[in-house]
């Protein structure tokens, strides 16, 4: 049964249905024909893998993200970025990547990053003869970081399948999330000085406080997040909706760059995202049981284990496993499907699960910019008016250095380690 299960879903994925449909029809055909288990399990499994105290963050984050967005946080993280390294080789480059994991610190969603550095830094790199491939892989690649760098909605959904604490899941993130960033601002020297391009005058101390002074109180939504959950003040949940009033009383009343009909707007769209995770989650959690009834899991642990003895092998097989579903199933779905699958056999090699957490969240950020199914290509295309197989052949040189970067999180476990044990 699980053959044809995996071989439905795979077709009807090759053949461009919908990710949640792929899951929940491909469960309902193989349920339906090879067991005797009533159809109606479906929708109370559905509901109970989205009936999680922890996935209540998901929608309070989403609208965190889409209310600074709209809100005018985006540009002035940006203006503070240029001001700290807009000067250096690469600067300009550099400052993509860095407003990346700023924004992404604060919104914590991929998509929504690559809209809103990208709409106003493509035109800035082409202008300053970074090339077309180049810029737009840069910015598509980069806007990945937001998954890693907390609050991540990837990290919720690893806690609420696996019960791991989606707080120190959060912290595990900083350190990955800084490396990410490193390796691409390293490249991003290294492009500019070989094509030898000019770099921009260097900011003033007084331009850098005035811009930071501008930025504060965007740059503050992190801070306030980590702060709180580690002080204790509340939970990664309760969290969330901390950050959605502060996003929206400072988009409103400090900004002012939003009013309450764009708060409106951004609620409807908070609600139609919303509505696309949890669709998802659902039919995930439900492919994910029908697999663990089979006892998937275990024989996934003996089949990899009759392979290899090897901490290092099985690694190996795991992050080759989640870069290959990455190419066509979104993060939270390949982690709702994948994470009960891995956790056994992690911990039977002595893997921390809260590591285990971090290589499938950095795992799923590579597949948002990993062709045939990258969201983050898809949504480059919108604000580059460019044909998806030219954004492709610019994200490949971004890819190798993603799966650089992979490696060292993966082999160098305290660099996800080391910050929760710091603070346990």
């Amino acid at each position: 049964m699980t053959l044809v299960l995996f071989a439905i879903l795979m077709v009807l994925l090759m053949g461009s249905v919908q990710v949640y449909i792929a899951l929940a029809l491909s469960t309902v055909v193989a349920i339906a024909f090879f067991t005797n288990i009533p159809l109606e399990i479906l929708p109370q499994r559905m509901f109970a893998g989205i009936d999680k105290f922890s996935l209540m963050a998901v929608p309070f984050f989403i609208l965190a993200a889409n209310v600074m967005n709209g809100g005018g946080l985006s540009k002035r993280i940006l203006n503070f970025a240029k001001a700290l390294i807009g000067h250096k080789k690469g600067g300009l480059a550099m400052t993509v990547v860095l407003s990346c994991m700023f924004f992404g610190a604060v919104s914590g969603s991929s998509p929504a990053t690559v809209i809103a550095i990208g709409a106003l830094m493509l035109p800035a790199l082409k202008e300053a003869h970074y090339g077309e491939d180049f810029s737009v892989g840069l910015i598509t690649s980069s806007a990945a970081v937001a998954v890693i760098i907390p609050p991540s909605i990837g990290m919720i959904v690893y806690g609420s399948v696996t019960g791991v604490s989606v707080g120190e899941l959060f912290m595990a993130g900083l350190g990955p999330g800084i490396v990410y960033g490193a390796v691409f601002m390293l490249y991003s020297y290294y492009y500019a000085k070989k094509n030898k391009l000019q770099t921009e005058k260097k900011a003033s101390l007084r331009e850098i406080w005035l811009a930071f002074v501008d930025a504060v109180w965007a740059l503050g939504i992190p801070v306030l997040i980590l702060g709180g959950i580690y002080g204790g003040i509340f939970t990664p949940t309760e969290a969330a909706a901390v950050a959605a009033v502060y996003s929206i009383f400072i988009s409103i009343f400090v900004y002012r760059d939003l009013d309450f009909k764009g708060l409106i707007n951004e609620t409807i769209n908070s609600a139609v995202g919303t509505a696309q995770v949890m669709i998802l989650l659902a039919a995930a959690s439900v492919f994910s049981w029908i697999l663990t009834r089979q006892q998937v899991p275990q024989a996934l642990a003996e089949a990899l284990m009759s392979i290899s003895n090897s901490k290092v092998a099985i690694l190996l097989m795991i992050n080759a496993i989640l870069l290959i579903v990455g190419m066509f199933i979104d993060p939270a779905s390949s982690t709702t499907i994948l994470a009960p699958l891995f956790l056994p056999l992690a911990l039977s090699f002595g893997i921390d699960p809260v590591h285990l957490g971090i290589i499938m969240v950095v795992n799923g950020a590579i597949g948002m910019f990993t062709p045939p199914f990258g969201l983050n290509l898809f949504v480059a295309t919108g604000i580059s008016d460019l044909s998806i197989s030219k954004i492709i052949r610019g994200v490949v040189p971004f890819i190798i250095l993603s799966l650089i970067t992979m490696a060292i999180i993966t082999f160098i476990p305290q660099i996800s380690l080391w910050l929760p044990s710091v603070l346990k």
